[in-house]
């Protein structure tokens, strides 16, 4: 018999063992899928000004586009200001960054920033998350929201029609601001081109020039900002030479009869489209931002044929220079044409 206690006591040592390995693993499982990184004042985690009346109302609502690669740091800081009531308030901010994935490379540069209270990354992954009531909370109780880059599908499938999509629309409605880079500055228009269907590769000018329906898909009625009605926005746009590729994206959505008219947004890489609360635009940063408007039936769009369709207006707006999505402006512009699948001559 007494040969019999050791055996048991290993018995009970490994199932203990198990045990803590499982609980660990749950545990780790569980902070894994809450990812969140925090900088800065939690004495002062506040509601929003919707439902404290001591705290001051936002002076916006403002829309910073980037166009991916560097960061366009004064556009951010940009923001915030607009959102303040100006560089010299005394309002500070609390700023949500969201993700699908990646980390908290934007903590530090936005808490720098003048005028910040705090700063709070979240890698929201899935739609169980999104509809959680606590992320609910931490983005509705923000002042501005700042979507990285990654890959619009993503954030289309894990965040539409869920509470973190309510949660970013009424930080919108009160006043404050919305901020994004690359596919995060894609998904703020009202046409969003969703690259669901596309390969990892991705469609370019060419693909979309010879076929405006292959691989070619879009979303609708995601956040429908006010100042972007009737919008389109592409970015990376000089480096990958993106003009065509927005042509067919705006002659689709007026063949499939989804408007009569649309004004594509194309922002260059390091560059940033700045949008105030009143619809006028600044362009910011070391590229260029091109208004691109289809107002007419296209000649040919139609699917295995190459797209013809003539006389796009374009605006190009260099860093420092204005545009007026709400008065857009009468002249400016150049024409450009596709031709079976040709731009007729040099769109930039």
């Amino acid at each position: 018999m007494t040969k019999a206690f050791p055996s048991i006591a290993r018995r009970l040592k490994n199932i203990g063992i198990k045990l803590l390995k499982m609980g660990t693993f749950l545990i780790n499982r569980f902070i894994e899928s809450w990812k969140r990184y925090f900088l800065g004042d939690t004495v002062d985690v506040r509601p929003s000004p919707s439902f404290d009346n001591a705290r001051p109302s936002l002076a916006g609502p403002v829309i910073t586009l980037g166009g991916g690669g560097p960061d366009v740091d004064d556009a951010i800081q940009w923001m915030i200001n607009q959102v303040r009531g100006g560089s010299n308030s005394g309002t500070r901010v609390n700023v949500v960054v969201l993700r699908t994935n990646g980390n908290h490379d934007y903590n530090r540069l936005i808490y720098a920033m003048k005028g910040v209270n705090f700063v709070e990354t979240l890698l929201i992954r899935n739609r169980e998350e999104a509809n959680k009531a606590e992320i609910y909370e931490k983005v509705r109780n923000a002042d501005v929201i700042f979507f990285a880059g990654g890959d619009q599908c993503q954030y289309i499938r894990n965040w539409k029609d869920t509470k973190l999509e309510a949660a970013v629309k009424s930080v919108y409605l009160k006043g404050g601001g919305i901020g994004g880079t690359s596919a995060g500055a894609m998904i703020q228009s009202d046409c969003v081109y969703d690259a669901c269907a596309s390969s990892e590769k991705g469609i370019e000018t060419r693909d979309a020039l010879d076929d405006p329906y292959r691989d070619i898909t879009f979303t609708y009625n995601f956040f429908n900002w006010s100042n972007l009605k009737g919008t389109i926005v592409d970015t990376h746009f000089d480096r990958r030479q993106r003009m065509g590729r927005i042509m067919a994206f705006i002659a689709r959505q007026i063949k499939d009869g989804v408007a009569s008219s649309v004004l594509g947004i194309a922002v260059s890489e390091s560059t940033s489209v700045l949008v105030d609360k009143n619809g006028l635009v600044k362009v910011m940063g070391r590229g260029d931002a091109y208004f691109v408007l289809g107002n007419h039936i296209p000649e040919v769009c139609e699917p295995r044929k190459p797209l013809t369709f003539s006389n796009y207006k374009i605006w190009k707006v260099r860093s420092g220079d204005t545009f007026n999505l709400r008065n857009r402006p009468t002249s400016g512009y150049y024409l450009r044409s596709v031709k079976r699948g040709r731009i007729d001559s040099n769109p930039y």
